[in-house]
Formats: structure tokens, sequence, C-alpha cells
């Protein structure tokens, strides 16, 4: 007989990122709030040069989120003088990032994913019009692209890359991080993903002078360095407690990646064997890639039926996206047949994967999972 589960396992645990840091976190408050530092103050500064040390990057810019942070990393690339110019992107990808290339001024172009998630060279190249400006590749679940394919496409084609890093701090494709391919990316501070805050957060990553330049008036008001404004500009800048608490959290990240990494393998090494699932790679398997896992994306045969089992267990799983990808919603007016894409996404499910997960429970999970296939 199946046991009866008796507590269940979110699929993520927000009270967590409080609580488990409770002490620090309050001291970092008070610190902060006695201090008067809450815009553009210290803490801010100090953060963006200590993610930059330890992306190998020679910009970092605060920002209020990673969709401000996608649009305005195109403006600062050129683009938003002409709306036909069109931007390559895989529809595997929350709709922010399309949203972006819309509201920066740009035509947003889906394009398919490959065997593992993330957008497919080929149909990049397949893609491409006179009309093409740039790629925009979203570094999925802490895994990045195969940036040499794309950045050789971009070459051969006079294009620009920029990346939707969200979900990659920490990801590398032959050594080299996640969000220092392009001229400029976007990652995320939201407090599910790698390295989160307690609110809305994100930066732009640049390695170009004057994309920076650009950047800093883009994300207050129009200002240069000085105060002086030159520009027209938005408000979009990292509030300062948050970049408080997420400079105290960089100092632990390599032993965060390192227990996601953990969890990775202890679900390759129970689930690795059904054959009605797919794993993403093993940590211990990535080649040119060292993964971080940001989410554990599996498909699975019969997927609606294993995520009914599993929330009859007390397991919560989610379908990303809503369930769908960016050309499958009807409202934003693609045409793009991509049947690679509609096939994945009747399989696509996402396992509990953070850092408030124990052993016991990843077991418990994979409990579930072989009953239900083998049971």
């Amino acid at each position: 007989m199946t046991p009866v589960q008796t507590r269940s396992i979110p699929f993520f645990n927000y009270p967590h990122l409080f609580t488990s840091e409770e002490e620090e976190l309050v001291a970092i408050f008070r610190d902060v709030g006695r201090r008067g530092a809450f815009i553009l103050q210290q803490d801010l500064e100090r953060f963006e040069r200590n993610l930059a040390s330890y992306l190998g990057a020679k910009h970092v810019l605060g920002v209020a989120n990673a969709t401000d942070g996608l649009i305005i990393a195109l403006r600062a690339a050129g683009f938003g003088s002409d709306p036909r110019e069109e931007v390559i992107f895989s529809s595997h990808t929350m709709v922010a990032t399309a949203s972006a290339i819309h509201f920066a001024g740009g035509t947003p172009v889906p394009v398919e994913c490959g065997l593992d998630h993330l957008i497919d060279p080929a149909s990049v190249e397949a893609a491409i019009t006179p009309r093409t400006r740039a790629i925009l590749p979203t570094q999925l679940n802490g895994r990045t692209a195969d940036m040499e394919a794309l950045q050789d496409i971009a070459r051969r084609h006079g294009l620009q890359i920029l990346e939707d890093a969200a979900q990659a701090l920490g990801s590398r494709f032959n050594g080299q991080g996640a969000s220092t391919f392009g001229a400029a990316a976007a990652i995320s501070f939201f407090p599910a993903k790698l390295l989160g805050c307690l609110g809305d957060g994100g930066c732009v990553v640049t390695n170009d002078d004057a994309v920076y330049d650009r950047l800093l008036q883009l994300h207050d008001h129009g200002r240069r360095a000085d105060g002086e404004i030159i520009s027209w500009g938005l408000n979009s800048r990292l509030d300062n407690l948050q970049a408080a608490i997420l400079d105290y959290r960089l100092d632990s990240y390599p032993v965060a990646i390192q227990r996601r990494r953990e969890v990775a393998s202890l679900y390759q090494a129970r689930l690795g064997e059904i054959e009605e699932l797919t794993l993403p790679p093993a940590p211990t398997s990535a080649g040119r890639h060292f993964d971080v896992y940001q989410n554990y994306e599996i498909e699975a045969q019969r997927r609606d039926q294993l995520r009914e089992h599993l929330k009859g267990r007390g397991i919560a799983t989610i379908i990303q996206w809503g369930g769908k990808a960016v050309h499958q919603w009807p409202a934003l007016g693609f045409t793009q047949r991509l049947p690679f894409t509609d096939a994945l996404f009747e399989r696509l499910l996402l396992l509990p994967m953070n850092l408030s997960l124990t052993d016991n429970e990843i077991h418990e999970v994979c409990d579930a999972i072989e009953d239900f296939y083998r049971g």
C-alpha cells in the first residue's frame, strides 16, 4: 500500500527565505534604516562592484526588476527607432522576454527550443530576415545556451547578442559566465530566483562602456554619472535595502549553487532509470556547461496524471509560464508554427528545486514518482 503523505512539500517555501536568516536580515534592515540609506547608497554600489567581480564583468547596474533590465538593455544597445527591427528569442521563456523587445520598440520573433529546452541555433538561423537586428537567448533553468553557435551566427549575419539571464547567475558555458556574452544582459533577483532578495529586483550586466553610460541614463531619469540630465530616462533603480540583502547573500552564493547541484544529483540518481522521464543533464555530465539548476524541469509521459498523483501526496509542482510558450498566447498575435515546442509543452514539469529542501524531502518526491510509474 502507498504510504500516506503526512506533510506537504511546497514547490517553493517563501517564508524560509526570511526565517532561515531572520537574525541577519533584521540586522541589515536596522543598519540600513538607521542610516537612512534607502536609494542609490553605498550598499548598492558595493553590491554592483562585488557582483561584477563575481561575474568577471566590467559593469553591473542594479535596476528595479529584470524586465526593466531587458528593456533598458535593448534601448541602450540601440533599439527603439524602428519597430520593424526584429529580435529572435526562444518561445520557451517567460512572456517578459518578448514584452521587453516590444516595449523597447522592436518586433519579437519566437523560435524553437532544442532538446536541452534552450534556444535552438538552427531555428535562429532559419528565422533571420533582412530586418533581424539581434538574438536574445534565454539562459533557462540555470543553464547557458550554446553561445559558441549563437556567436558564430551573430558574426556571420552582423547581429547583436543580448541575454535574458534572469535564471542563470553563476551558470557557465566553456568557462564563461552567463550574462557576459553580448552587448548586455539582465539578471533577476525575484525572491525565488537563484540569488533572491525580499521583493522585486534585477540588474543589467555589460562590458561596453558606451552601453553602460546609456544604461545609467535610462535607469535614473536621464542622468549621467555627474547628475546632469542629458536624455529622457526612466525610474528603475534597485532599492538600496534589497541591494544590502543581496550583497550579504552573494558571499554564500557558491554554497547555494553547490547545494542545488547536490539536489540535481539526487534526482538523477533516483529518477534517471525511469524510461517515462527525460531529465536535465546531470551535474557530472554537463561537458561544456556548468549548470546551477534554477529549476529542475523534466519531461514526463502522462504528465498531468503524474502531477495529480504528486498533488495527492502533498507535493507541489509547476508547469512553467502557465503551461504555454510565448507564441501560444493568442492575444499576442504571433503566427509562427513551432511544432517541437508545442509538443514539448505537453510533457514539461518542474519538480521542487530550492535551498529549503532536505534530502529526505527529495527522496519523498522520488518515491512518489516511482510509485506512479512502477506501482
